[in-house]
């Protein structure tokens, strides 16, 4: 039976650089730099890193002129999308616009006057360069918080709407919306409000949701329940920690629901007293050894008879642990048997052959 993969919402489709969001797109990964952005050669460094870790989209904090003008060398020395994050200044979005930036993140009501929206919207539309929306539960106006007493879900459904409207009142269309919480059950309810009112791309993310472990715990429900409900364009996992982590972790859950591939795909056992060698460890390790692969290849690592065999069948190269040797196998069929100390090595070997013949493959495509 055909696994039950999510049906998304089918969404207006806005172009990042050239990457499509929305509509028929695949969802796109996304992170953001944490580097001074006047310190150019650090954050293009960040930049082309998190473009090879498999980044789609990458934004960055202007936060001033002088950062500003440290962009425009930046965008001069980076080849992927980039986002710049604008709040209060309108006149450094029009500088950034000016740099050739691929989309504008602001929140319309902190950028003051509707005369300075139009400005904004005016370049934007004459350089057909789209705008992020941002609502966040953190910064509501202070009217909705006098209204609602405290953030939930209608308030910052009714401040998304807001901008909207002033987007709408000039003609503009060319944008994609974030409504994001700390809290995992007022960001569910946030999107699915604002999935039912409009058809723009939304921007998926659980805000600060904290440190690597507990942040990849929190995004993954959140952000999971949304997608599985098709829901979402493209997604950033906000973390305290590396921006690599943030795109390592994306990845993970969109190969999760099978909305994208990329890289290895590990499936292990937990491992037990029936292991047949040391099944924690030699995933680490593969996970590290073979990080950098960027083809689609499916791994099995199972220390045991009682899974392995059905796990290995359905993976490009799997293990199943025996004693004395271990049997290797190699699309879904018995290859080979190997000693412990021999395992890591023929199990890297097999998988770095079949990325190469993927990757071929494409080429020749």
């Amino acid at each position: 039976m055909e696994p039950l993969i999510p049906k998304r919402k089918k969404t207006k489709k806005i172009w990042v650089g050239d990457v499509a969001v929305g509509g028929d797109a695949p969802i796109s990964v996304q992170s953001m730099t944490n580097t001074e952005t006047t310190d150019v050669e650090a954050t293009v460094k960040q930049i082309n890193d998190l473009e090879e870790a498999g980044a789609d989209i990458v934004r960055v904090s202007v936060p001033s002129m002088e950062a500003a003008e440290a962009f425009k060398n930046i965008k001069q020395q980076t080849n992927i999308p980039l986002v710049s994050d604008i709040h209060f200044d309108h006149k450094i979005a029009l500088k950034v616009m000016e740099y050739g930036v691929d989309c504008v993140r602001i929140n319309p009501g902190n950028i003051g006057s509707e005369k300075k929206i139009k400005e904004v919207i005016d370049v934007a539309k004459d350089k057909n360069i789209p705008l992020r929306v941002g609502v966040n539960a953190g910064s509501l106006e202070k009217d909705l918080q006098l209204k609602y007493g405290e953030p939930n879900s209608d308030a910052l459904v009714e401040s998304a709407m807001r901008h909207v409207k002033i987007l709408e009142k000039f003609n503009y269309d060319n944008f994609k919306l974030s409504i994001k919480s700390s809290d995992i059950y007022m960001a569910v309810e946030s999107y699915q409000k604002i999935s039912d009112l409009i058809d723009q791309p939304l921007h998926l993310g659980i805000t600060e949701s904290g440190s690597l472990k507990t942040g990849t715990v929190k995004s993954s429900i959140g952000l999971g329940i949304l997608l599985m409900q098709g829901i979402g364009d493209t997604i950033r996992i906000s973390l305290a920690s590396d921006p690599i982590d943030e795109v390592k972790v994306g990845w993970e859950m969109l190969k999760s629901l099978k909305l994208r591939s990329r890289g290895v795909k590990i499936v292990a056992c937990p491992s037990c007293s029936r292991q047949n060698f040391q099944v924690i460890k030699t995933v680490n390790k593969l996970e590290t050894e073979l990080s950098e692969i960027k083809e689609e290849v499916t791994l099995a690592v199972i220390g045991c008879y009682v899974n392995g065999p059905g796990e290995s069948k359905v993976a490009d190269v799997g293990v199943t642990g025996a004693s004395p040797q271990h049997l290797i196998y190699l699309k879904g069929k018995p290859a080979y048997k190997v000693d412990t100390e021999d395992l890591e090595k023929s199990l890297v070997k097999e998988v770095m052959k079949i990325a190469e013949q993927k990757s071929n493959t494409i080429l020749k495509q």
